[in-house]
């Protein structure tokens, strides 16, 4: 009866926590990656320094003791999504696209829920979720375009972005890795890949 009431409702099913890590994990990277008023400087997309013990990761941990660590995370994206949300509000039919900080209404809202989650567990970013580098280290931008690159990803650059070319992937995590991917090769401003969905 529930999946009835769920199809009837054209409610989509709860994604796996994996697949949530998955996708909170790459976009903490890239938020991570696009600060710029750290030292040394990032990709330089955000005007932050949120992340670093040198910055301002060291006041929020001496503010917050048990979750400082999640919170700089969770500013760092927080400005991510800003910036991407500000992009893609110069575009017609802005919600129709889906970028690396956008994902549909529904998957965003378990991303913030799975994110809130993490943050209460006790449990340190490093120990919960599946970076794929280590955010403490020194910032390598060849690193970071040699793990995007696993991923293929052709696009068009238009005045508004990059446009992902071929099919959208279905799976979340698919989608992510092909938008993290076609951030290469890097630019001076962040550079808004996205695809555009059907309906």
């Amino acid at each position: 009866m529930r999946d009835l009431r769920r199809s009837l409702l054209s409610v989509p099913e709860p994604l796996p926590d994996p697949t949530l890590d998955a996708i909170l994990a790459l976009q903490i990277t890239v938020a991570w990656a696009g600060e710029g008023r750290c030292t040394p400087k990032r990709l330089g997309w955000w005007d932050t320094d949120l992340v670093d013990e040198m910055g301002g990761g060291d006041l929020l941990r001496r503010l917050l003791p048990k979750t400082g660590a999640w919170a700089a995370l969770e500013a760092v994206r927080e400005a991510a999504r800003r910036t991407d949300a500000k992009a893609r509000a110069q575009m017609a039919d802005a919600d129709r696209l889906r970028t690396l900080f956008f994902l549909g209404f529904e998957i965003d809202e378990q991303l913030g829920d799975r994110l809130a989650l993490l943050k209460r567990s006790g449990r340190s970013p490093a120990e919960a979720l599946p970076f794929p580098l280590e955010l403490s280290a020194s910032f390598a931008a060849d690193k970071l375009e040699a793990l995007l690159r696993q991923t293929t990803a052709t696009f068009t650059t238009m005045p508004t972005g990059r446009q992902v070319k071929g099919k959208m992937p279905e799976a979340p995590d698919a989608l992510v890795r092909q938008l993290a991917a076609a951030l290469v090769p890097f630019a001076p401003q962040y550079p808004l890949p996205y695809f555009k969905t059907d309906t």
